[in-house]
C-alpha cells in the first residue's frame, strides 16, 4: 500500500500477521527532529534569480513490511523491516556550507509482547527489539532512524570554497603592537632623586 506519510499508529501484531507494507514519501518537515537539523529552511529558501519551479524540496522516502519470523527463543514473533532514505542539506564542518547528504536506514526490529521482556531482549539480541503495541507510532521510529544516520561532522569530500586554515587575524594582530603598559602611569607617581 502506498501512502503519502507515515502511519501515526500502527497495530504491529496484525501487520506483521498479514505481512502487510506500507510506503510512502514526504517531505523532511513531516519529521519536524529531522528538520531542525538542516542548513536553512529548505522550504522557505527562495529559487535562484531566473530560476523556474518551486525550489527543492528533501523528501523521505520509506517502506515498512511486517513479517513472522523466529525469535531469539525460536518462538514466531512480530517484526518489521523498516527502509528509509533521503537527501538533506547539512552544515559542512570544515567550510560551513551546506552538503547534501545521504541519509538511509535498512534495519529490522523484532518485537516483544511487554516493556520487561523488550528490555532483557534487547541487550542480547543483535536487532532492536520494540514493545508489541496496536497502537505502534511507525512515524517517530522512522524519523529515530534518520536522527540515527546524521554523520557527526558532515562535510564535504572536496570543499566548494578553499578552507581558510588560520589561527591568527591580522587585525588582531595589529591591535596587540598598540598596547600601553597599564604600570607606565605608576612611574610618573614615584618622586625623582635630585
Amino acid at each position: 500500500m502506498k501512502r503519502d506519510a507515515a502511519p501515526a499508529r500502527l497495530d504491529v501484531i496484525d501487520f506483521a500477521s498479514t505481512a502487510a507494507t506500507l510506503a510512502g514519501e514526504e517531505p523532511v518537515s513531516g519529521f519536524p527532529r529531522v528538520a531542525a537539523e538542516l542548513a536553512g529552511a529548505a522550504e522557505t529558501a527562495p529559487s535562484a534569480p531566473g530560476a523556474t519551479g518551486a525550489p527543492d524540496v528533501p523528501s523521505v522516502r520509506w517502506t515498512a513490511t511486517g513479517a513472522r519470523r523466529a525469535g531469539a527463543s525460536g518462538a514466531v514473533e512480530p517484526w518489521l523491516h523498516l527502509q528509509a532514505d533521503a537527501v538533506v542539506p547539512l552544515i559542512c564542518q570544515r567550510c560551513l556550507a551546506p552538503v547534501d547528504t545521504a541519509l538511509q536506514v535498512d534495519r529490522w526490529f523484532r518485537f516483544a509482547p511487554d516493556e520487561a521482556t523488550a528490555a532483557v531482549e534487547d541487550e542480547l539480541a543483535d536487532e532492536d527489539v520494540l514493545v508489541a503495541a496496536r497502537d505502534f507510532a511507525l512515524r517517530e521510529l522512522i524519523e529515530d532512524e534518520l536522527l540515527m544516520e546524521i554523520p557527526f561532522t558532515p562535510r564535504h569530500d572536496v570543499c566548494p570554497q578553499p578552507v581558510r586554515l588560520t589561527a591568527s587575524d591580522e587585525a588582531f594582530d595589529e591591535g596587540e603592537g598598540e598596547r600601553a603598559n597599564p604600570f607606565a602611569v605608576l612611574g610618573s607617581l614615584r618622586p625623582r632623586k635630585s
